[in-house]
């Protein structure tokens, strides 16, 4: 079968079934990404002689005689094709992911399509970006500029792998051939695993004769196969935060879809074919999904063969993996003295990471004999100590490399596909890769933990807070991985942001034979602030005083303690330096009473199907506001080295641990160090997430990358600034004139062509004669400090239908120094999007036998285009002196006010209050129903 793609004939025959996408990839095709496998993401989108078509549902077989367009073939970074320029100039993108696929569509668009774009994009989805940014592309306007040498900080200058990205050109994790990572002789194998078809099981047998047979089988992997070392699928700096409870493959089956056994074979069908053959013998054990249940005397024990002392479980015997009782001053008899009372059970629900780019990881021993894994991963280096110590190599033998990875969101803050291939790789001294599947996300990949958060509040007639309780349950799954972690942010920061003398925590976080939990954005606060900020609002109303009225008189103000249940903790947060809650607060309260107009609103509000919005009973209207504190870096420890290194072009090369994964940390490097050294920042190369690059990173989550990773890499520059501008001073002494006291008097400044000492240039080239200039930074994350925000929303509520529109969404960050304007309120925009999402569509099903039932996008639903309103964002005016030149992190933040935001504006609307999360149309109009009664 002959077809052309990209103008170059290729000659191929594909295998009965098989689709565009994989057929492409197969020659080397890597603007075609995989996403969903089911023509919902878009993010496999090519052009099929001129018209635009999901490439992983169109049957192969049709395109002989055919021409495709990816795109790359669209246009290249030197002349890219307009759309693919004005998607670059708009910074319409954060991982990228689904950028290739978002332009060979919009490619098509005519002006009567750009002007109802939501429908011609409905098939791609965006996790990232809130779709702000990609409209803006496709009206063309320009969002990013150029800094001047020096002047990088504060401007938005353009990501350096923005031409790469839009034109298909980027490598993600598999977007090498497979043949760069096997030796010559040999081809690249895949893995396939058999999940558990029961919540909780042991294996009695295992028969693998059948499957070691089928031709193209290297391996079967199973229990017995096993390294015997427990350990964590979460990871952080330190592994003693996280639980010993997990086996690469354990005999004992704790969750449906668990790791039964591995096929290692010739080909992923081959893998799976052989997968069906195993022929395994389970012992069905007594399952538990419900917390309550499961903390009963005599419920199953999900790992009651562990003890607290060795595996860092609380209470093994009650399926508690930790538990937080605290209380400072008396809230009983708080609560019994107050004028004002309010009390409510709120839920949460799963949300998964959707990230576009599916976990995935390619392994094989390189020429020293090193064990090599490429990986999409958050955290490379602790992805690296966690495989030395699961199979006992030394560190220095492991080398971890994360391409630029298709979103994170904590999901990849995960050990899931790299122990396998490790053991894979080690058994079979052959490269090997495994690449989760869609499915495999929703059903095996950790997810948002749901929460049970029970608040109870106190206060005065006048509105002092003076009594909170948080009584907090979640659902950590099968799994402890971060259910230590999670638990106890989650009621911390949400606690701390409020003055009250009286205060109460108690949390548990509790096993279940359901799904594992794990680290999402916000890591546990948006959970818990749902709660708090609800019960707020409805103090406010229960007093009769303006919901910001209260807040403003309760938060805390610089001088204040943060704390949660113990006044003399120590800790390491301070805000006193950097304070903008109260411009935040401010800032929403007058974008709301201002509100948009009639045709501004029209213009902010995606095009929708559906009722027809009008000023009828049908419709009621409402607005609510919420806060959030947070932590600009996450504790017990966060450390980064970095290095910058002159070029004899003049040059600089930074080597830093971060991965990039669309939370923009490689940008603000840049400008960082450019601004230090007096270059623009497209003179500045970065090797990066590669635990080759860095003598340590922890990794990107928590929002450390640029006020951890960031500030190392500005000690560094600065610290190479001095070395530079010495040599130079050296240099050039026998030419310069000097004061009566020997102080050298000519002003030195550093240029993109060199160090000017005077009217003397000294050249790169000029300097690296007298040896290398190169320069290294660390930080370890403390002290750290507190970032702020506050969202508000007015909503349209169809009493008839229960669906909920968001009509006005403004968001005001307190972040410091802002160092890219236009990528933190893309980071912002994202953060509210996702979080809407979370308040209204998204939720993962887990039936009572632990069955996922929502396992594809078609099923499990992401907001589109045209489900996402913009968000308004307003900057605070601070600067954070423990952040670099003064920032503070905000990747995380922008989502944990959003949906009590919603929840008290739908609130306001139908005078009903939402107590659970989702809130989908048919929960909002059994809650209408319930008003009307």
């Amino acid at each position: 079968m002959r077809f052309e793609v990209d103008g170059a004939p290729v000659d191929a025959t594909p295998q009965p079934g098989q689709v565009l996408r994989t057929l492409l990839r197969e020659q080397g095709v890597t603007a075609v990404k995989k996403g969903c496998d089911s023509g919902d993401c878009g993010a496999c989108s090519v052009l099929v002689d001129g018209d635009p078509v999901h490439s992983c549902i169109y049957p192969a077989h049709r395109i002989d005689g055919r021409t495709v367009t990816t795109a790359a073939g669209l246009g290249t970074p030197e002349q890219p094709h307009p759309v693919q320029r004005a998607f670059a100039e708009a910074a319409a993108f954060q991982c990228g992911f689904c950028t290739a696929g978002m332009v060979v569509t919009a490619s098509t668009f005519t002006a009567e399509d750009v002007a109802d774009h939501h429908r011609p994009l409905k098939g791609n989805l965006c996790r990232c970006t809130g779709y702000r940014a990609i409209e803006d592309a496709l009206a063309g306007v320009v969002n990013t500029t150029c800094a001047a040498p020096g002047d990088a900080v504060g401007t938005s200058v353009r990501a350096p792998a923005a031409m790469r990205i839009v034109t298909g050109r980027e490598e993600y994790t598999l977007d090498v051939p497979s043949s760069g990572d096997v030796r010559a002789t040999e081809t690249l194998l895949h893995l396939a695993v058999l999940g558990s078809p029961h919540a909780h099981a042991r294996i009695v047998r295992i028969d693998t004769a059948a499957a070691e047979a089928l031709p193209g089988v290297h391996a079967v992997l199973t229990w017995r196969d096993d390294p015997g070392v427990l350990f964590s699928t979460g990871r952080h700096e330190s592994r003693l935060d996280d639980p010993d409870d997990t086996r690469v493959l354990d005999r004992v089956l704790r969750f449906r879809g668990q790791r039964v056994a591995a096929v290692v074979a010739d080909s992923v069908r081959t893998a799976e074919r052989a997968c069906a053959l195993l022929d395994v013998e389970y012992e069905v054990l007594p399952s538990v999904h419900d917390v309550d249940a499961a903390r009963r005397p005599g419920a199953p024990l999900l790992h009651g063969d562990k003890t607290t002392a060795e595996h860092r479980i609380a209470e093994p015997g009650r399926n508690v993996v930790a538990a937080l009782h605290g209380e400072t001053g008396d809230v009983e008899g708080a609560l019994a003295a107050a004028a004002a009372t309010v009390e409510g059970v709120w839920t949460t629900s799963r949300v998964s990471h959707a990230a576009l780019e599916t976990h995935a990881t390619r392994g094989r021993i390189d020429e020293d004999g090193r064990l090599v894994l490429r990986t999409a991963t958050q955290v490379p280096f602790l992805v690296r100590d966690e495989i030395a110590h699961v199979f006992g190599l030394d560190p220095e033998r492991v080398r971890v490399v994360a391409k630029r990875v298709g979103g994170g969101f904590g999901g990849k803050q995960e050990l899931l596909t790299e122990d396998l291939v490790t053991l894979a790789v080690l058994r079979t001294g052959r490269s090997v890769q495994y690449e989760f599947s869609r499915r495999d996300e929703f059903t095996i990949a950790p997810a948002r933990h749901p929460m049970r958060v029970r608040v109870r509040l106190g206060a005065t007639a006048d509105g002092v807070l003076t009594a909170l309780h948080v009584d907090q349950t979640m659902d950590t799954g099968a799994y402890g991985n971060h259910g230590i972690g999670v638990m106890y942010h989650s009621v911390s920061e949400s606690v701390a942001v409020y003055r009250c003398a009286n205060k109460r925590v108690d949390a548990e976080s509790v096993y279940t034979n359901n799904l594992p939990s794990g680290a999402f954005r916000g890591y546990g606060l948006g959970q818990v602030v749902f709660a708090i900020e609800s019960a707020m609002d409805e103090l406010a109303r229960e007093l009769g005083v303006d919901p910001l009225t209260l807040r403003r008189r309760n938060v805390i103000v610089p001088g204040d303690p943060l704390v949660v249940t113990d006044p003399d903790e120590e800790t390491d947060l301070h805000f006193d330096g950097s304070y903008g809650l109260d411009q935040c607060l401010d800032l929403v309260e007058e974008a709301l009473a201002t509100g948009p107009d009639t045709a501004a609103r029209d213009a902010l509000v995606p095009r929708m199907d559906g009722p027809v919005l009008d000023d009828s009973d049908d419709w009621a209207f409402g607005t609510g506001t919420a806060l959030a504190a947070i932590a600009t870096v996450p504790p017990r420890g966060h450390h980064a080295h970095a290095s910058v290194e002159l070029t004899a072009d003049g040059r600089y090369r930074i080597g830093v641990g971060t991965a990039e994964f669309g939370n923009g940390t490689t940008t603000v490097h840049t400008q960082l160090v450019a601004t230090a050294l007096g270059t623009t920042p497209d003179r500045v190369t970065v090797h990066q997430s590669d635990t080759d690059a860095a003598v340590h990173d922890t990794g990107a989550f928590g929002s450390a990358g640029v006020v951890v990773a960031g500030k190392a890499l500005y000690a560094a520059a600065t610290t190479l600034r001095e070395q530079v501008v010495a040599r130079a001073l050296t240099l050039v002494a026998d030419r310069t004139p000097r004061t009566d006291s020997g102080v050298l008097g000519p002003a030195v400044e550093l240029g993109p062509d060199g160090v000017h000492v005077g009217g003397v240039l000294v050249t790169a080239a000029e300097l690296l004669a007298e040896g290398p200039l190169v320069a290294h930074g660390q930080h370890d994350g403390t002290p750290r400090s507190v970032a702020f925000t506050v969202h508000g929303v007015r909503v349209a509520v169809h009493r008839p239908t229960g669906e909920v529109r968001v009509l006005q969404s403004v968001q005001a960050v307190d972040a410091g120094t802002v160092m890219n304007p236009e990528q933190l309120r893309g980071q912002v925009e994202g953060g509210a999007a996702q979080a809407i999402g979370s308040s209204l569509y998204e939720e993962v099903v887990v039936d009572d036998t632990g069955r996922v039932t929502t396992d594809s996008f078609r099923a499990y639903r992401v907001p589109k285009i045209s489900d996402v309103p913009r968000t308004d964002v307003l900057f605070a005016r601070t600067h954070d002196p423990l952040g670099p030149l003064g920032a503070k992190s905000m990747s995380e933040a922008p989502y944990n006010p959003v949906a009590p935001a919603v929840a008290n504006a739908v609130r306001d609307a139908i005078g009903v209050r939402p107590y659970r999360l989702p809130m989908t149309r048919d929960r909002v109009w059994a809650l209408v129903q319930d008003g009307d009664r």
